[in-house]
């Protein structure tokens, strides 16, 4: 079964810095029908203006990944952790016991331009962790690569639960068909661009619950570039 999110339906924050759109339930916007996914619980598309950015705030128990479409992201935190993450780049952050951090953008003249996604953990109380890694673009095109797991396979960053994460590109005639395990559910961001998700379109900003499904088809694509999570069967995080 395919449960399309559209893009249009999201949750909008617009201050003078920043203009994000809630795919889920985030800050003032609460839908009582969109808090998350099996253990998805955030999928935020910022854009933060040149020089701006969040100020240090703390995070626990939670695993928050970020990943660039355009621009410069600068990081820091309170373990000492400091980077620059650009496109291509994947950070990812386990707050476990508790971190404070800060995300800012790292031009003085150009927007940065971030999806920022929150996954439940699969236990509280963890040692807080910080990584990044960058993956090709030629790993991605016309396919999907793994990006995280649970045990960092394939060279991918590790995540505490249950959850792989796949990134891919896809233009023109390049298609790619993802297996799923039985039963276990999916939901596919197409972060910009267009393509068919087993013939049903898609665009960016648009998200797609998956249950049921054994096998996910993507082709038709335009300068399409996509997230797929392979999730527990699970309604909703924090469900047991």
């Amino acid at each position: 079964m395919f449960e399309l999110r559209s893009a249009n339906a999201r949750g909008i924050s617009n201050l003078e810095w920043l203009y994000s759109q809630h795919t889920f339930s985030f800050g003032d916007y609460q839908d009582t029908d969109q808090m998350g996914f099996s253990d998805l619980l955030v999928i935020n598309e910022d854009r933060v203006q040149p020089a701006r950015g969040f100020a240090p705030h703390s995070h626990d128990n939670m695993e928050i990944f970020s990943y660039v479409l355009e621009g410069a992201l600068e990081h820091r935190d309170s373990m000492g952790s400091t980077s620059i993450i650009r496109p291509g780049d994947v950070q990812i952050m386990s707050a476990g016991t508790g971190i404070t951090h800060s995300e800012h953008n790292a031009s003085a003249y150009e927007p940065v331009h971030f999806l920022q996604i929150w996954i439940v953990p699969d236990q509280p109380g963890m040692k807080p962790r910080y990584q990044q890694h960058h993956f090709d673009t030629a790993k991605k095109r016309g396919s999907l690569h793994l990006i995280i797991s649970p045990h960092g396979e394939h060279q991918s960053l590790s995540i505490h639960q249950d959850v792989r994460v796949f990134a891919g590109l896809f233009d023109g005639d390049e298609q790619f068909t993802l297996q799923l395990p039985e039963n276990r559910y999916a939901y596919v961001h197409v972060a910009r661009g267009l393509l068919e998700l087993n013939n049903h379109p898609m665009g960016a900003g648009d998200g797609m619950r998956v249950r049921g499904e054994r096998e996910l088809h993507f082709d038709h694509g335009q300068a399409a570039e996509v997230l797929v999570f392979d999730l527990r069967p699970k309604a909703l995080p924090y469900e047991k």
